[in-house]
């Protein structure tokens, strides 16, 4: 998956302004499972039982970024 993968760069050089449809097409690539039931965040589970929650609202703050990307990092290293 190139898009995943280049998003996934792109958030690490810039982790500012990203939409919340970018984040749930990398966490698809990664295996993690995203869930919104009718809140105004997203959480975002993987099967090792790390997750992070996400406010859906643009501007992501850089802060979510970095949690996130925590999160494929602790995602690949349980591959």
């Amino acid at each position: 998956m190139a898009n995943a993968a280049s998003i996934l760069k792109r958030m690490r050089n810039n982790p500012r302004d990203w939409r919340i449809e970018d984040f749930k097409v990398v966490a698809a690539h990664y295996a993690i499972e995203p869930r919104q039931h009718g809140t105004s965040h997203v959480i975002f589970r993987h099967a090792s039982g790390a997750a992070i929650s996400v406010p859906a609202a643009r501007p992501i703050k850089a802060v979510y970024v970095r949690g996130f990307l925590a999160l494929i990092d602790a995602a690949e290293e349980s591959k």
